[in-house]
C-alpha cells in the first residue's frame, strides 16, 4: 500500500518499476552507442535514414550542446562524479515522491544520466550519434540518454503543471 502525504513512500513495485526503467535506459543506451562505435569504426557512417535524420559518431567532451568541455584528463571523471551524485538526489526524491509521473520523470533523468556518465568513466566523453537537419543545419548531434533526459524532464514539468495551484487566491482590490 502506497502511504501519502509529505515524505510518501511509495509502494516496492513502485520502486521496482523505476529502477527497472532506469537499467533498461541505462542498457539501451550503452548498446546503441556500442553499435554506432562499431560501425563507425568500420567506416559504415554516416547513414543517411531519412531527409532530415543521419546517423552519425561524435564524442562530447562537455555537457549539453559541448558547454564545459575541456581536454583536462579530470574532466570526464569531474563531470561523471557530478551526474552520479545527482542522479542519487533524484532516487531520494523519486522514493518520496507520491505521483506516478513524477518517479517516472525523476527515473528517466536520472538514467539517463547514469548511461551519460557511464560514457564519460569509460570513454572519455560522452558518445553522440542521432543526427536531425534541415536545409543545412545541423542540431547538434544527441543519443539515447538525452532523449531519456529531455523525456524525463518534460513528465516533471507535467506533473509540476498538472499540481499547481489553479490560479491566484489573494485579492488585489482591483
Amino acid at each position: 500500500m502506497t502511504k501519502t502525504g509529505l515524505g510518501a513512500l511509495p509502494d516496492t513495485r513502485a520502486k521496482l518499476g523505476a529502477l527497472q526503467l532506469i537499467t533498461a535506459v541505462i542498457v539501451l543506451d550503452q548498446f546503441f552507442k556500442q553499435v554506432m562505435i562499431d560501425q563507425g569504426s568500420a567506416g559504415g557512417l554516416p547513414i543517411a535514414v531519412t531527409p532530415f535524420f543521419n546517423l552519425v559518431l561524435g564524442f562530447n567532451r562537455g555537457v549539453t550542446f559541448g558547454l564545459l568541455a575541456s581536454d583536462n584528463p579530470y574532466a570526464p571523471y569531474l563531470l561523471g562524479g557530478l551526474a552520479i551524485i545527482f542522479s542519487i538526489g533524484f532516487w531520494i526524491m523519486l522514493i518520496r515522491s507520491p505521483r506516478t509521473h513524477e518517479r517516472l520523470g525523476l527515473a528517466a533523468v536520472a538514467g539517463g544520466a547514469l548511461a551519460n556518465a557511464i560514457d564519460r568513466l569509460y570513454r572519455g566523453a560522452v558518445t553522440d550519434f542521432l543526427d536531425f537537419h534541415a536545409a543545412g543545419w545541423h542540431w547538434p548531434a544527441f543519443n539515447l540518454a538525452d532523449v531519456a533526459i529531455v523525456c524525463g524532464v518534460a513528465l516533471l514539468l507535467a506533473s509540476a503543471w498538472r499540481n499547481a495551484p489553479a490560479g491566484p487566491t489573494t485579492d488585489r482590490g482591483v
